[in-house]
């Protein structure tokens, strides 16, 4: 069964209720992200399942454009955790002209990763073009990149997307994903807050 998907409006409505986890690069999580959100990179997920367990009320799964939220609450899914996703993700969240957060001045940020993916695969194709002058066989990588899109596009899956998430500067330190690990306890049994959990993050209209 697909998991349940919310428009804007909807989560818009519900945010204050939900525990909104984004599942992109810190990167582009730096870049801006829904009011609240946690950022737990879609390659860092299994780490979290045991904390994602305990949380309580809804989760809903955040991404860009939605494809890398829906894996996410399907594997989710495959280990008992229900989860809701954002239709549109991010990018439909800030069309809407609804506000995004950003971390402290200072953090770093990085394209988005769709923005990565456009920009290696344009590489690569101009790459194969020009060194198909000096040889035929280099334009086999243009054609290669060529039929990895029309693949990605027929199966929703990005394996240049998954490649790119795998270098350094797409990946959180341990220690970031130490302190969002426990941002997900639970409150106290007196009703409290955790009180590690994160702060405000500068408010963006």
């Amino acid at each position: 069964m697909p998991p349940t998907a919310l428009d804007v409006s909807q989560a818009g409505a519900r945010l204050d209720e939900l525990t909104v986890v984004d599942v992109r690069t810190p990167g582009e999580y730096a870049s801006g992200h829904l009011p609240g959100a946690l950022n737990i990179p879609l390659d860092q997920l299994g780490r979290a399942l045991p904390a994602l367990r305990e949380v309580r009320g809804e989760l809903l799964v955040v991404c860009a454009s939605g494809a890398r939220s829906l894996n996410a609450c399907q594997v989710l899914a495959g280990h008992g955790i229900r989860a809701l996703t954002l239709t549109g993700g991010t990018q439909s969240w800030a069309a809407a002209g609804r506000r995004l957060d950003r971390p402290a001045a200072g953090a770093r940020t990085d394209w988005a990763m769709e923005r990565q993916v456009r920009f290696t695969a344009g590489s690569l194709v101009l790459a194969g073009l020009g060194l198909g002058l000096l040889h035929p066989a280099w334009q086999l990588l243009s054609a290669a990149v060529a039929g990895g899109l029309v693949f990605s596009a027929l199966t929703n899956t990005c394996g240049m997307a998954a490649l790119l998430g795998r270098l350094p500067h797409n990946r959180s330190r341990a220690a970031d994903l130490d302190t969002t690990l426990a941002a997900l306890a639970p409150a106290d049994p007196d009703g409290a807050p955790n009180p590690r959990a994160p702060r405000g993050s500068a408010d963006v209209a």
